[in-house]
Order: C-alpha cells, then sequence, then structure tokens
C-alpha cells in the first residue's frame, strides 16, 4: 500500500524512475526529481521488485471511474512500469500475471494501462497469451498532473489501450473512441 512507503523508498524510487526512464528522454525523468516518486497520479498500491542491486521493477496500480464512449467504469490503473535497464527482457507479461491475483482481489472487472505506440512489441505478447487485449484506435484524454500556465489543464494522446479481463468478460468492455480518464494517468 501507498501508505506503507517509508521516505527511503520514496527516494530510492525516484531515483529508480529517473535512471530508467531518463535513456528514453530527460523530459521522461523530470517527474522524478526532487525523491517524487509517481509521474501523474500517486498510485495506491504499488508492486516492487527487489534484489541485490535494490529496486529491480515496478509497477503502480489505482483504482478509478473512466470513461469509455459513454460509459463510466471502474478500473484499477496500471501504470508506472519499469525494469531495471540491466534486467531489460523479462518482460511485462511476467508483471502483469503477478499483479493479476491482487486484480481479482480488488474486485475490479478490468485492469486498464495505456502504453506508447514505440512499446507496442513488449505489450503484444499479453495478447497472445491471453492475459489482455491491446486497443488501438482510441485517444486517452487526461488531465496534466500538475497546473502549466502555457498549457491547456487536459490533454489528449493518442495511445495503445491495454485492458485486463479481471471480473468481466472483454466482450463487457464498452466501445468508443476516447477515453476520459478525468484525472492524471499513472
Amino acid at each position: 500500500w501507498e501508505n506503507e512507503l517509508q521516505l527511503s523508498d520514496h527516494i530510492d524510487l525516484s531515483e529508480f524512475f529517473r535512471k530508467t526512464y531518463g535513456p528514453t528522454g530527460a523530459f521522461n525523468a523530470k517527474p522524478f526529481e526532487g525523491n517524487r516518486s509517481w509521474a501523474g497520479a500517486r498510485p495506491e498500491l504499488r508492486a516492487i521488485g527487489y534484489d541485490s542491486g535494490g529496486v529491480a521493477a515496478h509497477m503502480g496500480l489505482l483504482r478509478r471511474f473512466i470513461k469509455v464512449g459513454a460509459a463510466d467504469l471502474l478500473v484499477a490503473e496500471l501504470g508506472l512500469y519499469a525494469v531495471r535497464p540491466d534486467l531489460e527482457g523479462l518482460g511485462i507479461s511476467h508483471a502483469i500475471r503477478a499483479m493479476h491475483p491482487v486484480l481479482q482481489d480488488l474486485g475490479v472487472p478490468f485492469g486498464f494501462g495505456t502504453v506508447r505506440h514505440a512499446l507496442q512489441k513488449h505489450v503484444a505478447r499479453l495478447g497472445r497469451h491471453g492475459l489482455a487485449t491491446i486497443v488501438s484506435g482510441v485517444r486517452v484524454r487526461s488531465t496534466h498532473p500538475d497546473v502549466y500556465l502555457n498549457l491547456q489543464p487536459t490533454r489528449v494522446e493518442d495511445v495503445l489501450v491495454v485492458v485486463l479481463p479481471i471480473g468481466r468478460s472483454i466482450s463487457d468492455w464498452p466501445t468508443g473512441t476516447i477515453i476520459d480518464r478525468n484525472g492524471p494517468g499513472l
């Protein structure tokens, strides 16, 4: 649980995210400056893998309502996924499998996440293993995590949507071309 983390945990996670996300662009590491261990919304639950080198992997979870088309839907949003660079290749599918029992215990109908199109090959394995469905052609609207005087408070992104059927069938996922997150992503 988020409130079980100590200051030292936030410091370690912040460093982990800066080192992991930094190579993908300086802007991607910026949210984790000042020992901040979250980029957008703060997760309520985290799965953190450790090894002798410290933080090895991370995935955050936040239960929230989203709007898919005109339908309000409870989901467990998954985000802040990262694996230390020396461990890359172990796959997001392993982390999702590890989180699946937690999602079932939370009683949510669906897990939900978004990834950049550049990560399509990494998440495609989820679909092949039946863990998730990858939805393209859907735009996701969310708020910025902070207020910026030079930006509108919301943004719309063209991303891949990852849907994990947990308590309901994927056939129950509503159709729509826009998902309204009504808050910042993880």
